[in-house]
């Protein structure tokens, strides 16, 4: 199962991501064009590259997305994805609307939650308070979050961000549901089908020794 999280920078994508019950998923990750930000971990956070070497990968089919946002290059590598999948695993994938859409086209059956916090006014002093970026870029930001937002309806699901651990509860318990959809058990329900169990003869025998 794939599960796409998105929304604007600023709506706490990260954050959350971190705090899911790591035992359930897989996270997927990015590589992206953009520069570190402190703290950040290459190979871990994100696989930091060379727009060359993002711009090699997209064009020989490694990326299962892609997308630019202000002025930096984003995808998710395929390989590692796929390879979570065959294992029963779900992934998460951190991305932004552009690439979601291009996730849902492809695989139906993906799971896609939008992330927001309460007001605009949030949002913009969460970028702000950062502190990572120059005032142009978080006005940029928040000029695409604008236009991100139009595509709400488009999601599975929107959950408000406004106390972390409440988020990450509602997000689990969306995996958690999803898991119980019949068309995610169909090996457990061929294997009912199959049993040849035959009730009534047992309760035959059981009344008799009674």
């Amino acid at each position: 199962m794939l599960v796409i999280i998105s929304g604007p920078s600023g709506s706490g994508k990260g954050t959350v991501i971190k705090k899911l019950n790591r035992q359930d998923f897989a996270l997927s990750i990015s590589m992206t064009t953009r520069e570190p930000r402190a703290g950040e971990v290459p190979g871990k956070d994100y696989f930091f590259c060379t727009k060359e070497e993002f711009i090699l990968a997209r064009d020989n089919n490694h990326l299962l997305e892609h997308a630019e946002f202000v002025g930096n290059m984003y995808g998710t590598p395929k390989k590692y994805v796929e390879e979570q999948i065959e294992q029963g695993k779900a992934v998460i994938l951190e991305i932004d609307v552009e690439g979601a859409l291009q996730i849902k086209e492809k695989f139906k059956d993906s799971i896609s939650i939008f992330l927001m916090p309460l007001t605009f006014k949030e949002l913009a002093t969460r970028l702000v308070m950062r502190k990572t970026e120059d005032v142009d870029t978080v006005i940029r930001r928040i000029r695409r979050a604008r236009s991100e937002i139009e595509y709400i309806h488009r999601y599975d699901y929107l959950v408000i961000n406004d106390e972390i651990e409440s988020t990450v509860t509602k997000i689990q318990k969306i995996i958690d549901s999803e898991y119980l959809k019949p068309h995610r058990n169909e090996e457990y329900i061929e294997s009912i089908k199959g049993d040849d169990y035959d009730a009534t003869a047992v309760l035959l025998r059981i009344d008799d020794e009674n």
